[in-house]
């Protein structure tokens, strides 16, 4: 179960497993990434997702947090496909190639994702609320794969050069780096930047 909150500000749990809901988020990832958040409508993400307005009021709120919750739903997924594979790692050659395979298949089948966080970032620096959930969604991200980084060093697979959530830090730092300028331009062919990102990588996991 993921938190919404209505529009007074008060928090209100929603159970947001519902097919119905799901179908709310996939419409707002699609609308954002074609429209940005400004033209994404209730009226619009309603129409899209084939469900009443009154009913994105009452699971999101606003349609500010329903762009949160878009973009939670959305990390949380991704969390838990690379946990998924980096758990098959046992060198730090298969750790840093999942990584750099994780950011690729991103930017090849889920460029929308990408747009959903710069906009959510977007809307944080004018919205102090906004700015909060953004920043807690952040640390989440930081601290799950600080520890998966981690748990890689205790079983002798990293030698980490800094803290866990350090390493995790820089390591997203990149990805987000590269996604906007991948995605800025897509005809590009960044395979020597992929690897000067992937040497960057390597002097922080490897001895």
């Amino acid at each position: 179960m993921m938190s919404a909150r209505a529009s007074s500000g008060t928090s209100a749990q929603r159970p947001l497993a519902s097919q119905k809901a799901l179908r709310i988020i996939e419409a707002m990832r699609s609308s954002v990434a074609r429209r940005g958040s400004v033209g994404s409508t209730f009226d619009r993400v309603a129409s899209e997702a084939g469900v009443s307005k009154g009913l994105l009021h009452y699971y999101f709120g606003t349609k500010e947090h329903l762009l949160v919750e878009t973009v939670r739903h959305d990390c949380e997924l991704r969390l838990q496909r690379l946990e998924r594979q980096l758990a098959d790692a046992r060198t730090a050659d298969d750790f840093i190639d999942l990584m750099a395979l994780s950011l690729e298949r991103t930017l090849q089948r889920e460029p929308d994702f990408v747009t959903l966080v710069f906009e959510l970032f977007t809307l944080a620096r004018r919205n102090r609320e906004i700015a909060a959930e953004y920043a807690a969604l952040q640390r989440r991200m930081r601290e799950h794969l600080g520890g998966m980084l981690a748990e890689a060093q205790s079983n002798g697979v990293l030698h980490l050069h800094a803290d866990p959530e350090a390493v995790a830090e820089i390591l997203f730092s990149l990805g987000d780096g590269f996604a906007l300028r991948m995605l800025a331009e897509p005809q590009r062919d960044f395979s020597a930047t992929v690897r000067a990102g992937i040497a960057c990588a390597r002097a922080l996991l490897v001895d």
